[in-house]
């Protein structure tokens, strides 16, 4: 229910919310109108049925659009990575042993990195747009969502990788960024003291699309092929958020928080910022590496792709609790210190359970553990965001943001071809003990080491860098 609200009281709630925007002349109108003893009608703030419903939308867009952050590598079973466009692993699958592709694979790999890297490295941009233009917020909800299930129907009649690539990747991408991005600016309207709470359920929802989607994905195409597949997914991504689309609006009246101005961006040169993001692309370097290769892993320990699956799925569950958890903590806590318990949490799991694992029960163990601690990561950037704009209150939420998401796309996409190479290498293959001897080695103390380093911000903090 809204709450009626005085207008003196709202001057102050909207000074407490630290928003971006000017408000100096919005409050004029204020005293104007309160003197006339009038009052204005906002909707209530972290709590009500319009905050909540605005929540649940901003769940369904996350679990569709995004699921489970994963780079795809050719030799990998991509048949185990998680998550839509993550997802696409199940895809690359079928594409490389299937007509019309399979006897022309080239290229089919780029459909999956396409898609993610354009969606996280396109952050900045996007959210650049709709500061600058506020009045097309709602509407790109629309366009985006529109231009995601086109993406997918058309891919279903692709007869060559480069439609793939166009629809399934490029396209996707777009219209992925178009429905995603208002729901960030939005949801900073909507939450003012559990903000790190509200973030954390909604990137929940990449870890249910990742214990679910997949299984789903590969089912429907082992016994429909993958046009039907994906146009079923596409009236799927069509039906399912579009009801929930009218709740994810904006909190605040568009006139009270559009009056024009330039972008800030002197967040870029202050040392708070480039420490957070530092940790940011450091722990992304190496948070993808499980999601990627537990599944070979595990084949490769003499245990069936089932069992590989299952680690994956209950990695994928860590991450939906862990996401909520350490978003909760922002909104108690210090960011750094969140972002150490995140990352020395999932160090220690991956040092003593994967390298020390070779059996299921501790693998299971470890994906559980490691998505409850490294899988809610993320869930800072409520909190260093917040820490950013203590400097600057001047400073844009969205453009500090969206920049952590483009730190958070270099970190996926390096995570590649960095992991490949390492795994090359065989290091310490049937000379050391337990995992670190299977010839993963190496790359699971890449692992743990990028986990660590995501703590660095603590010690900075400590020191007095931030």
């Amino acid at each position: 229910m809204e709450s009626e609200i005085a207008l003196n009281d709202l001057s102050r709630e909207i000074a407490y919310e630290g928003s971006n925007t000017n408000y100096d002349g919005f409050r004029r109108r204020i005293r104007s109108q309160s003197d006339n003893r009038r009052e204005f009608t906002l909707p209530q703030a972290d709590r009500g049925k319009d905050a909540w419903l605005f929540l649940a939308g901003c769940f369904m867009v996350e679990a569709l659009v995004w699921g489970k952050e994963e780079p795809i590598l050719p030799e990998v079973e991509v048949a185990d990575c998680p998550g839509f466009p993550f997802s696409f692993g199940v895809f690359q699958e079928y594409y490389t042993t299937h007509e019309p592709f399979a006897s022309k694979p080239a290229g089919i790999a780029v459909i999956g990195t396409s898609s993610t890297g354009f969606m996280y490295l396109g952050c900045p941009i996007f959210f650049a747009a709709l500061k600058r233009w506020p009045h097309i917020r709602r509407t790109c909800l629309v366009a985006g969502l529109t231009i995601t299930v086109m993406s997918i129907i058309g891919a279903s009649f692709a007869t060559e990788v480069s439609h793939l690539i166009l629809t399934q990747g490029v396209l996707y991408a777009c219209g992925g960024l178009l429905l995603y991005s208002p729901t960030i600016v939005f949801l900073d309207e909507w939450f003012v003291q559990r903000k790190g709470l509200a973030f954390g359920i909604m990137w929940a929802g990449t870890g249910v699309s990742g214990v679910v989607l997949p299984f789903i994905m590969s089912a429907l195409l082992g016994r429909y092929g993958f046009r039907t597949t994906l146009r079923a997914y596409g009236v799927a991504l069509a039906v399912l958020p579009s009801p929930l689309l009218f709740f994810i609006r904006p909190r605040l009246p568009l006139a009270q928080t559009s009056l024009q101005r330039r972008i800030n961006m002197s967040f870029l040169s202050t040392s708070t910022f480039w420490i957070f993001q530092t940790c940011n692309i450091s722990q992304g370097l190496g948070y993808f590496i499980p999601g990627i290769y537990l599944p070979t892993y595990a084949r490769s320990q003499g245990m069936s792709g089932a069992e590989g699956t299952l680690i994956l799925a209950l990695v994928n569950l860590g991450v939906v609790f862990g996401s909520i958890w350490a978003g909760a903590l922002t909104d108690r806590m210090h960011v750094s210190s969140v972002m150490l318990i995140c990352s020395l949490g999932g160090a220690l799991a991956v040092f003593l359970l994967w390298g020390l694992s070779v059996s299921l029960p501790m693998l299971c163990l470890f994906g559980l553990l490691y998505g409850l601690t490294a899988g809610g990561f993320s869930s800072n950037y409520t909190g260093i965001v917040q820490s950013v704009r203590n400097r600057d209150t001047a400073v844009d939420s969205g453009m500090v943001f969206g920049f952590l998401a483009a730190g958070r796309g270099i970190g996926a996409v390096a995570s590649g071809p960095l992991s490949e190479a390492l795994l090359r290498m065989h290091t310490w293959k049937g000379e050391a003990k337990l995992g670190y001897g299977t010839g993963y080695g190496l790359l699971i103390i890449f692992t743990g080491i990028t986990a660590t380093m995501g703590s660095a911000s603590w010690f900075a903090r400590r020191i007095g860098w931030t």
